[in-house]
């Protein structure tokens, strides 16, 4: 896509303008979100503070609720910086001297309130919807908050690849088969540092890390005919390719292979998918390495990286999430424990989804309650994995419900196709769920909400007319 330079241009003036609160402040309260993008926009903000020699705490927030954002409010530090959530809210924020660097779709009760856009006395928001931009492809919370470190300090460019693992998190790189819009300039300064390597490839999970049966096994975006969730067909489809799986003794990954052992696998992937265009699109494109971490690593692929600090946010421990981006080696360790633990819940989620039959479809939204069995904090997760596989439409969004410690959790998902026929989850979700007595918001593509309990049905009923209504 062509580059909107008049909006980065806005988008970089916003940003330098909320660097000079940063830098007047005495003293910060940097609140994120317990997701990848939310870690890695932690650890920027959090390393940019360290730097100007600026006292600061940092704490994690699964969603903002009644009771976070009274603290917010009711905080003693000079200035609050909200990092990768809080646009959704803000005609809730009532202190002075807060900061928004997020990429969500804004609060329209403030947007319609607002007499200007920058007021050092009260609310500072930095968002790509200010500047004609889409949060939910073209840049991430780390992004931006990347762009006011960066203009704080040109020296914190080398912050940059961590706000690439942040959109990478937030699954930016598959608009296009690579990252696009303003994720591209903050791409360059990353790569111009040596700190990450883009190339073309298979753009599958656990390049770096899974052994070849499994690269191909858990496979579902794009789901492989024959492949995916079959280890014994996989086992077979490298052995017709004369491709061992093992070499002395040891599980080979697919960085282990040689160029021409990569291209009779792609060769016969893109055969086996036929003529679908979209599914070829997402079978290769640009993959991003960070060199400085060993082959083998799970640091040294960027979706990996993410899938590690996402795993560690979901599990209550985004701290060690922010850890390993801020180079604390040991964190690696505690947070694989993490990440063992994730995919365990996952496969878990996953089966049980299956195997229960949960799955309803009506005619405008598919979906699935899992009460108390799956983790509020992944449902969102299994249900992207769902779309498209095996019995899951991608035709229509998939709606997620699971039991919170608030309510019920709602996570719906959505196939990208469907943005360019009108879909707007963001906008969808949040008005169901308000009519219900919840709250909620998020992107075009994916979105979440916390609802009474017992609204379930009423949630989607209206749901299903909105989505009709943007579809139609």
């Amino acid at each position: 896509m062509p580059e909107n330079i008049s909006g980065y241009a806005r988008l970089e003036r916003d940003a330098a303008r909320a660097a000079s609160a940063v830098s007047n402040a005495s003293d910060v309260l940097v609140v994120a979100h317990i997701d990848a993008d939310g870690i890695a926009a932690a650890a920027i903000a959090s390393r940019t503070l360290e730097r100007l020699g600026k006292k600061h705490e940092v704490r994690f927030e699964k969603k903002l609720d009644d009771e976070s954002i009274d603290a917010v409010n009711r905080s003693a530090a000079s200035l609050v910086w909200l990092v990768d959530l809080g646009s959704g809210y803000l005609s809730m924020i009532t202190r002075q001297n807060v900061l928004v660097t997020d990429h969500h779709v804004p609060d329209p009760k403030w947007m319609s309130g607002q007499t200007s856009l920058f007021d050092f006395s009260g609310l500072i928001h930095v968002s790509p919807h200010s500047c004609g931009m889409d949060g939910s492809g073209e840049i991430s919370g780390a992004g931006v908050t990347y762009a006011v470190s960066k203009a704080i300090d040109a020296k914190n460019a080398d912050l940059a690849y961590l706000a690439v693992i942040g959109a990478t998190g937030d699954v930016q790189d598959q608009s296009g088969s690579g990252l696009i819009g303003y994720n591209r300039r903050i791409l360059r300064d990353a790569a111009g540092n040596g700190d990450i390597e883009a190339v073309d490839d298979l753009r599958l999970f656990g390049r770096e890390t899974r052994p070849l049966t499994q690269f191909l096994q858990y496979c579902n975006d794009p789901f492989l005919p024959g492949l995916t969730s079959d280890g014994a067909e996989c086992a077979r489809f490298f052995a017709c390719l004369h491709i061992d799986l093992k070499r002395d003794g040891t599980w080979r990954s697919w960085t282990d292979l040689s160029d021409n052992e990569r291209d009779a696998v792609k060769i016969s992937l893109i055969e086996l998918l036929g003529a679908s265009r979209l599914s070829a699109e997402r079978l290769m494109g640009e993959v991003y390495t960070l060199p400085k971490f060993g082959k083998g690593s799970e640091l040294r692929d960027a979706k990996e990286f993410a899938t590690l600090l996402n795993s560690c946010g979901r599990y209550d421990d985004a701290d060690i999430g922010m850890r390993i981006c801020l180079g604390d080696g040991d964190a690696v360790n505690d947070a694989k424990k993490n990440r063992s633990e994730h995919r365990k819940q996952l496969s878990i989620a996953l089966n049980y989804i299956k195997q229960s039959n949960l799955i309803r479809r009506r005619d405008h939204v598919q979906y699935f309650h899992a009460r108390g069995e799956i983790r509020d904090t992944i449902v969102g997760i299994a249900a992207g994995m769902l779309l498209g596989s095996d019995g899951v439409k991608n035709d229509i969004p998939i709606i997620a419900f699971a039991n919170s410690d608030d309510g019920v959790k709602v996570s719906a998902r959505a196939d990208k196709g469907l943005i360019a026929k009108g879909l707007d989850l963001s906008a969808a979700v949040k008005s169901a769920a308000e009519q219900v007595g919840g709250f909620g918001g998020g992107h075009n593509i994916a979105a979440g909400a916390t609802i009474p309990a017992g609204r379930e049905y009423d949630f989607l009923h209206i749901i299903e007319s909105i989505i009709a209504a943007q579809l139609t």
